[in-house]
This record gives structure tokens, sequence and C-alpha cells, in this order.
């Protein structure tokens, strides 16, 4: 799939089409220049749109961002409440959780990096609302850890710590992943398993 498709598969749920364009617009614009840097002119221009025609749809930049975080907010936690409710043993989900968490962040690599890079420059009240988002993407996690833990699977001392620290790990995938490099998503995602089963100090593995 091109990046061009990818990006109207990702988008597919906003709509008129005229909005979705303007999503897709400050995604490259946020990506490529950061928020404060771009304008409304800049994501207007890249979508074949008026300024005026902006505003139609979002009232304002700060508006486009906390649309496109929550949207990729949701998708993340979304993945790792399924790996966390999904069948197999602690490591077997943590695995899970980590390989495609991993594989989103990097297909979706230009997106993530202003989903996971660009949270400050939210207003306070939507803000707060995507916080309570990645502190609910944090449990998942730390939930499966916990039962790794408890069934003796995993050797965590500290599990809050480690926590924070898995998801950091998978997250910075967005910031260096190149479509053109050695390694797929899937690749990626196999490989960040297997490093994170090792750092909860899993001894199953071959």
């Amino acid at each position: 799939m091109g990046a061009e498709a990818k990006r109207a598969e990702e988008w597919a749920d906003v709509t008129p089409d005229a909005a979705r364009r303007l999503v897709t617009a400050a995604v490259q614009a946020f990506a490529e220049r950061g928020y404060h840097a771009t304008t409304t002119r800049d994501i207007a221009g890249r979508a074949g749109m008026s300024p005026a025609a902006l505003y139609i749809h979002y009232k304002t930049k700060e508006e486009l961002l906390y649309q496109i975080s929550g949207v990729g907010h949701r998708l993340a936690l979304d993945i790792l409440r399924r790996a966390r409710e999904g069948d197999g043993s602690p490591a077997d989900r943590l695995a899970e959780a980590v390989r495609t968490f991993v594989r989103w962040h990097a297909e979706h690599h230009t997106t993530a990096r202003v989903v996971q890079y660009e949270l400050g420059a939210l207003g306070e009240e939507h803000h707060d609302e995507i916080v309570g988002l990645r502190r609910d993407s944090d449990a998942a996690v730390r939930a499966i850890i916990e039962d790794g833990v408890a069934t003796g699977d995993f050797d965590v001392p500290d599990v809050r710590g480690t926590t924070l620290a898995v998801l950091s790990l998978c997250i910075d995938v967005a910031r260096w992943f190149n479509a053109d490099g050695k390694r797929t998503p899937g690749e990626v995602g196999e490989l960040y398993a297997g490093l994170v089963l090792r750092m909860v100090g899993y001894a199953g593995q071959e």
C-alpha cells in the first residue's frame, strides 16, 4: 500500500472529504514544520483549499491537532487493550502488545510523530483528555506486566518504571523509522517484542 493510500485509510472515519483532506494536510505540515511553525494557510494550501474554507470544518489550528491526537491515541489504546484482553500467557500478550504497537508507529510514523510529540501544544482541556488516554494506555501495559510478575514469568522489581520504559521504547520508533530502510514495520515489531521480553526477565525464550 502506497503512502497516499495509507493516509486515506488512516483517516477514513473523518468526514466529510474536505475535513479528511485538512487532517491529512495538517499531519504532513505538523510533522515537517512542527505545530507552532505551521500556519492555517500552510494547511489549507496543502489541502488545495482556501484558509476561509478551513474554518468551516475546524475553528482553530489547535482543534485540528486535537482531532489528530485524539484519533491516534484512541487507536493506540485499542491496540494495547486488545493485547491485554487477549488469550495466552503474560509473555504472549506482552509480545503482542509491543509487536502491534511498534508496527503501528512504524507504518504510520508521520502521524505518530505528531500524535506523540506535539501533545504540549494542545489547550488545557484537550491536553487533559489526551493525557487521560495515555494513562489508560500505560495501565493496559502495566496490567500485562503485573500478570507476568504474579505468575512468576517476569522478574520486574519496578513495574511502573518498566512500563514507562516499554512504552517509551515503542513510541520512539515513530521518530526514527524510515520506510526506505532495511527493516519492515513487522520486522521492527518482532525485534522489539523480543527486546521487551528480555527487559522483563522472561526466561521462556529460546
